[in-house]
């Protein structure tokens, strides 16, 4: 009887376990399911992204019990650098603005357009292993400030150029911090990124330039929308950085809050479906999904599917990436402006690379 009654109790014990992490990962998907869908069906969301997710990753870790002193301090200290390179070149570019607009505007009427367009996604999105995906951003931002474009050719402009810098950054570990952790993981050289991925990567930066020089145009009015905005102020460089932070903070949080349910139903699945599973880096920290996934007992050609799943599909929405936010959140660019280029654009290169790695290589 007393048995009995202990294996009831242990029984009961189980089901109380298994239903709390039930309603832990419904609470997890629902957190993901109200940051893919919100931004683009509430005005008020779309205005307010960053404390937006902010308040989604504060709920993550919360319902999946990952706050701890240690995360509330790496969620306080991690978006510090990048904050100050944004602070930092907002004033730069504020105080050098005309020196800056000069040298631009004599490179554009001596280069053509086409080519222009062209140079611009190449030459960041190949720099920025080299000077940084943050600041590769902020030169975009920049460039494309002072160019007399359109609002749709601006917009692509930038996206493309994102998907560039987004790429080219994962070269070398000084690029982004996925590249340093993967390298870190591999226990591989500085070079291991560009000598396995660079035959992939760097044509792809240049597809998208000739996307770019082909699908972007100038305005021809040159009294554009751009040339009579009115001067940004330093209250603006300053709460433009402040939510950068606030960004990579809430970036922070959902990536270690949404562990759980990554550890519980994405590990341990095979390559193929891995590539396509990493999508959800297109609104998660694809540092975090690289540091989780990636193990050096892995083939190349599972390692060559993680990365490049988390690389593209970083791309395709503004939380996706450091860049993305830099130039949403500088250059007022809404998730469904982003989105209606940026999803079909990343779907694309998804596709022609899955091909690419699984049935051709």
């Amino acid at each position: 009887m007393i048995l009995s009654f202990q294996r009831v109790n242990d029984v009961m014990f189980w089901e109380m376990i298994e239903l709390t992490e039930n309603l832990m990962y419904g609470g997890l998907g629902l957190i993901i399911l109200l940051v893919l869908v919100l931004p683009f069906t509430l005005k008020k969301v779309e205005q307010n992204l960053e404390p937006f997710l902010f308040v989604m990753g504060l709920l993550s870790v919360l319902i999946s019990q990952q706050m701890t002193i240690g995360l509330l301090r790496k969620a306080l200290e991690e978006p510090i650098m990048i904050t100050a390179a944004v602070l930092g070149f907002g004033i730069i570019f504020k105080v050098f603005k005309d020196k800056i607009k000069g040298l631009i505007q004599s490179i554009q009427h001596h280069v053509p357009a086409r080519l222009l367009m062209f140079l611009i996604v190449v030459i960041l999105g190949l720099m920025s292993s080299i000077i940084t995906a943050i600041i590769a951003a902020l030169l975009l931002v920049e460039i494309v400030n002072i160019f007399t474009l359109n609002r749709k050719s601006e917009v692509a402009l930038v996206i493309i150029s994102c998907f560039a810098i987004g790429l080219g950054a994962a070269l070398t570990p000084i690029g982004e911090p996925l590249a340093t952790i993967v390298i870190s993981k591999l226990h591989a050289d500085f070079w291991y990124l560009f000598r396995n991925f660079g035959g992939y990567i760097i044509p792809a930066i240049i597809v998208l330039g000739l996307f770019a020089a082909f699908a972007i145009r100038e305005n021809e009015d040159p009294l554009s929308l751009k040339s009579l905005q009115e001067e940004e102020s330093y209250k603006e460089v300053i709460l433009r950085a402040f939510k950068i932070y606030l960004f990579v903070m809430a970036l922070t949080f959902l990536g270690t809050g949404l562990k759980p349910l990554i550890d519980r139903f994405v590990l341990g699945l095979p390559s193929q479906i891995l590539y396509w599973i990493n999508m959800i880096s297109a609104i998660l920290d694809n540092a975090t999904l690289a540091a989780a996934e990636i193990s050096d007992k892995m083939t190349l050609e599972q390692i060559m599917a993680i990365l490049l799943g988390l690389l593209i599909s970083g791309g395709m929405l503004i939380p996706g990436n450091i860049p993305n936010i830099i130039a949403a959140s500088k250059l007022n660019i809404q998730s469904k402006e982003w989105a209606r280029l940026g999803v079909p654009v990343g779907l694309v290169i998804m596709v022609l690379f899955y091909i690419l790695i699984f049935y051709i290589v």
